[in-house]
Order: structure tokens, then C-alpha cells, then sequence
């Protein structure tokens, strides 16, 4: 009778204890604590929020990040319809996601909702050539421009439309640039014959030709508005903490919902984002943000990790996958096809997107070095270039913070190129680099600094790319590790 009574005791406090927690899970306890970075949900409806967020992160950090670049030229006192430029070659102050430092920048930012069709204007390829794209709210490319683009190099009239805008309409002359969404940008490339000061000069005043304005002023001859951002920090950097579902809210707040996104709707709900309502999230809901978007930002830099090599053999590759780059030029309506997670990778890392990705130009990303451990900035490493790189225009290799794909705050210069001055070359054509904290016995030529105190990566970029870069007969190899 005891052993009975025993087990019958046992039974009922476990049947109390789960009670106990189905009670807890269907109702609003005390917050459970977050340690560690560790999220112990106190029910299903914090799980949920967590599980929402974390997908809400990976899905809108391409507009995010848009709307952060846009953030940053409003505190320049700039504004839509005009364009922000950096008069000579970028230094750590861009602190935008991995941007070029050996071509001159611009960024026209568009708004049609009151502006209505606004008309980009590029300038023909002669003393100068403009290397860019035009890219929706989401940073979907919607055309390339210059020579790699529609206009062929011949220069252009770009005509944005708001959406919905009847094509019929366009007046000749002007090339069409329907899209979905209301706000646009693009990112144009002024790029240098050399690095001399004086084709950088040239390269500036090619730059101001282009043009941005509201086609209903077309015939007044408006007056063109350029923010020069070269002498302040341009900062664009992700945050990953609660603050970036705030700029997520804006974006569901002012722009109309696509037909590929309408899934997302309810699980916005989830987290308190809904068109028309305020986003007020309370103190607990901010602390599962805070561990929601780091985890985003985890499975990101997982994938990011996990891209498959360039070269076999090698740890160079090529930051997008082949669906995400289809995507791309079918406007991410590719039945059975939305890579969501290679175009979180990519705008984690970068901003832009080309329409035709890796023609005009073409990208490898190297973060470890031959051996496969992690490039550290208190490490002295060496990479050679070989002769006759495939290129047509010029090639570089740039130092990014490992963290934040940011330049290094307060380096002397991000990186070495074809077109820099003074750049030492071997007797057979092959060029010797040296990435870390202080400069080799040879001197600072070919050396980019690194900062002792944190991990980098180094991006190679190929202007005007052939095919000796796709069939691989020219190729590189991976960083070593100077004794």
C-alpha cells in the first residue's frame, strides 16, 4: 500500500507540473531572462516573436540597409532627387557596406510619390565612363547604365516611373524605368583612367555631368543638387540590435506591399509591424529583438561562410550563388525560386546590385587564409598577384573590417590597385601584396594596413573581367602567412 500511495504522490506532482508549464506557455508570465545571448522564452508567444524576428531580419535587410544609406545622406541635410558624392577617392569615412576606394562615387537617390516620373541623366562615355546600376527600394537592379548598361556608353535620359505609371506616356527620347516600388537609387562609378591626381581630377568633373530631376521640369533647366560627403563619416552600417526593426517598420510603413512579400505580412504582425499602426514595442519584446536579429545575423554569416570556392583548392569565391544571381535578372520572379538567404548574405556585406552580376565587373572574397584560419589583423600576410590579370580596365584588392564589411576606421587607405601610383611590379609582370598591421622591409607601395586588434577580409575586384578570369586559366591563390 505504501509503494502504491509512493507512486500515486510521484504522478501527481509530476500532473501538477506539467500543468504548471502548459499554464505558463498560455499565459503572460514575468519575462524569462536572456543570458549570455542565450533567449529562454517564458511561453509560445515570446517564442514566436523571437521566431518571426529572426525571419523578418534575414527577409529586410536589403531595404534596411537602403534605407540606412538614405539615413545617412539626410543627416547631410540631403534629400531625394538629389545626389550625394564623394569628390575623390573614397577613405575610412564611407562607412557604407564594402564600397570601392579606387573609383569616384555617387549616389542619386529617387522619390516619385510627389515628384512623379524623375529623369536620371548619364552623360556618353568620352572623356569619361560611368559604370553603375539603377536598383528598386529593395535593392532589386532594375538596369545597368554605361557602357555595360542600356544606354551602350552612348549616354542617356533614364526616366524613373512611380509605379503603376502607364509606359504610353514616356515622351520619346527617354528611356523607361518602370519599377514596384516608389524610392529608388542607384550607385554610379566614375572610373580613373589612373590613379594620378590628375585623371582623379577628370574623373570628378565627369562625374557632375550627370543629371537628376522631376521630368515636369525637364524644360527649365533645373538646377542640379550634388551633397559632397567626403568630409564627413557616411555611416551605413547594419546595427544588429532592436533598433534595426524600427527602420523595418518605416519601410512596411511608406512603401505599398509586393505580391512576392505578401507572406510576410502576418508574421510582421507577430512582431508589431502592420501597415497604418504604430510600432511601440515594449521593453521585453526589444531584448527578444536584440537576440532575434544576432541570430539572423549567425545564420547569415554561416552561409556566408559556407559559399563554395571560386578556384578549387583555393578560399576565394564569389559572394553570390547562381540562383540568387538569376533572381536578380528576373526581378526575383523566377518560379519556384526566392533565395532569400544569398541576398541576406549579399547585403550583409555589400550594397548594390548589378543587373547582370559579374560582367561588367566581377568580385572574389577571400576571409581565411591557406590554411583556413581567419584573417587576422595583427598578422602579416602576402598574396601574389599574377602578370596579366584578365581585365580590361583595372584590378584591386581592398581591406574590409571582418565585423562590420566596413572600411577600418582610421586606416591610413583600404587598399591597392593597377592604378596606384607607385605600385611595385616584379620582372615578370606578377605584383607582390602585404596586408597587415605595420608595412613590409619593402616599404608601403604594395602593403595595406590592417587593424592589430580585429579580423578583416580582403575583396579582389576585376574591372571589365575576361574570360581568362571565368575558365580560370588565370588564377589566384590564397593569402599567406609571412614568417
Amino acid at each position: 500500500m505504501k509503494k502504491m500511495i509512493g507512486v500515486f504522490a510521484i504522478f501527481f506532482l509530476i500532473s501538477c507540473t506539467q500543468k504548471q508549464q502548459e499554464s505558463s506557455a498560455s499565459s503572460d508570465l514575468p519575462a524569462a531572462s536572456v543570458t549570455d545571448n542565450t533567449f529562454k522564452p517564458a511561453n509560445i508567444k515570446e517564442q514566436m516573436i523571437y521566431n518571426r524576428a529572426v525571419d523578418a531580419a534575414i527577409w529586410g535587410i536589403p531595404a534596411v540597409n537602403y534605407q540606412l544609406m538614405f539615413d545617412a545622406l539626410a543627416k547631410l541635410k540631403g534629400d531625394y532627387n538629389q545626389i550625394v558624392i564623394w569628390p575623390g577617392l573614397l577613405d575610412w569615412k564611407n562607412q557604407t557596406l564594402t564600397p570601392n576606394p579606387d573609383v569616384i562615387y555617387l549616389m542619386p537617390f529617387f522619390n516619385t510619390k510627389d515628384a512623379g516620373p524623375v529623369v536620371l541623366e548619364i552623360p556618353p562615355a568620352d572623356s569619361g565612363v560611368i559604370n553603375g546600376s539603377i536598383m528598386t527600394y529593395w535593392q532589386n537592379a532594375i538596369e545597368d547604365v554605361g557602357p555595360g548598361g542600356v544606354d551602350k556608353g552612348k549616354g542617356g535620359k533614364y526616366l524613373f516611373l512611380p509605379p503603376g505609371y502607364d509606359k504610353k506616356k514616356v515622351p520619346a527620347g527617354y528611356i523607361p524605368m518602370p519599377s514596384n516600388t516608389i524610392r529608388r537609387y542607384a550607385l554610379l562609378r566614375s572610373v580613373l583612367k589612373s590613379g594620378s591626381a590628375a585623371d582623379v581630377a577628370t574623373a570628378v568633373a565627369y562625374a557632375r555631368r550627370i543629371k537628376i530631376y522631376p521630368l515636369s521640369e525637364a524644360s527649365k533647366k533645373p538646377a542640379i543638387t550634388f551633397i559632397d560627403a567626403s568630409n564627413e563619416i557616411y555611416d551605413s552600417n547594419i546595427p544588429y540590435d532592436n533598433s534595426f526593426y524600427q527602420v523595418l517598420d518605416r519601410i512596411v510603413q511608406s512603401e505599398p506591399w509586393l505580391e512576392r512579400d505578401k507572406a510576410m505580412i502576418d508574421p510582421l504582425k507577430t512582431i508589431g509591424i502592420e501597415r497604418g499602426k504604430p510600432f511601440n514595442p515594449d521593453a521585453r519584446t526589444k531584448e527578444i529583438f536584440d537576440i532575434a536579429v544576432k541570430e539572423a545575423r549567425k545564420w547569415l554569416e554561416y552561409n556566408y561562410d559556407a559559399i563554395a570556392p571560386f578556384y578549387p583548392g583555393t578560399h576565394w569565391f564569389f559572394p553570390a550563388t547562381e540562383e540568387n544571381i538569376k533572381s536578380v535578372k528576373g526581378d526575383f520572379e523566377v518560379p519556384d525560386s526566392y533565395p532569400i538567404d544569398n541576398r541576406g548574405v549579399c547585403y550583409m556585406i555589400a550594397f548594390f546590385s548589378a543587373k547582370h552580376l559579374g560582367e561588367s565587373q566581377y568580385y572574389l572574397m577571400e576571409t581565411v587564409d591557406k590554411d583556413g584560419n581567419a584573417l587576422d589583423g595583427n598578422t602579416t600576410y602576402k598574396v601574389k598577384v599574377p602578370a596579366n590579370v584578365p581585365v580590361k580596365q583595372y584590378w584591386s584588392m581592398t581591406v574590409y573590417n571582418r565585423d562590420t564589411h566596413t572600411f577600418i576606421r582610421d586606416a591610413k587607405w583600404a587598399g591597392r590597385s593597377s592604378q596606384t601610383p607607385g605600385l611595385k611590379t616584379n620582372a615578370d609582370g606578377s605584383v607582390d601584396l602585404f596586408f597587415g598591421p605595420t608595412p613590409p622591409a619593402s616599404g608601403e607601395s604594395n602593403w595595406v594596413p590592417t587593424d592589430p586588434k580585429g579580423k578583416f577580409e580582403i575583396l579582389a575586384r576585376f574591372y571589365g573581367p575576361t574570360k581568362n578570369l571565368y575558365d580560370q586559366s588565370w588564377k589566384l591563390t590564397d593569402l599567406e602567412k609571412v614568417k
